[in-house]
């Protein structure tokens, strides 16, 4: 089905139902969680759909531990099939002696992120990813697919506000990432993150809005 019509066809939809048409029209599903503050809500939307189904984490190994603890949680309580996707050894541990986040941010990223995903990606039919078009200028610019990199990318979520996330988990109970309350409203790698609204607290004083993943 072309991009076009998956999206006069899925925009309608709430992002429940996004989901169980999306098992309908894909049989392989990738489907990555950073874990981060609004996380909760799509991990238990799919939960709901296919309980099956398995979450790809990015462990770069410059998570918060709080994030690290996040993560045990939300496993624990939804009983999710959660794999770790860790970057090169020799590759990780020259960004750690380097600081390459200082000099190099981007390729920091392009080792510990954008690479391990890129081993598996071309397994898969479709990339699920909680982007919401109000968190930052380029992602204002989505639309439930896209094609980027040789995969479709579905975001199920990229018409909603964060406050609708936040209120989804209060209202079902899930629990809240603890540096939610320190002020941090998106979380990365303790390196590169500071609290802030929306994604203010990522990169500062960098012109990089984006881990890679996404542009």
């Amino acid at each position: 089905m072309q991009i076009e019509k998956l999206n006069i066809k899925y925009t309608p939809l709430s992002p429940e139902d996004r989901i169980k048409e999306l098992y309908k029209d894909f049989n392989t599903i990738l489907f990555t969680s950073s874990f981060g503050t609004t996380s909760a809500f799509l991990l238990h939307l799919f939960n709901k759909i296919n309980p099956n189904q398995t979450i790809y984490f990015l462990d770069t190994t410059y998570h918060f531990n709080e994030t690290l603890d996040y993560k045990k949680t939300v496993t624990d309580l939804l009983k999710l099939n959660v794999l770790d996707l860790k970057p090169e050894s020799w590759k990780n541990n020259f960004t750690t002696q380097d600081k390459t986040w200082n000099s190099d941010p981007d390729l920091c990223c392009s080792i510990n992120k954008v690479e391990p995903l890129d081993k598996i990606k071309n397994n898969f039919q479709v990339w699920v990813s909680g982007l919401m078009s109000s968190q930052n200028k380029h992602r204002g610019t989505l639309k439930i697919f896209e094609k980027k990199d040789g995969i479709l990318k579905f975001y199920p979520l990229v018409d909603l506000k964060e406050q609708e996330a936040f209120d989804y988990i209060k209202k079902n109970n899930l629990p809240e990432h603890p540096l939610l309350k320190a002020g941090f409203h998106s979380v990365g790698c303790f390196h590169c993150t500071v609290a802030g609204k929306g994604r203010a607290g990522r990169w500062v004083n960098k012109s990089k809005t984006e881990c890679g993943l996404h542009l």
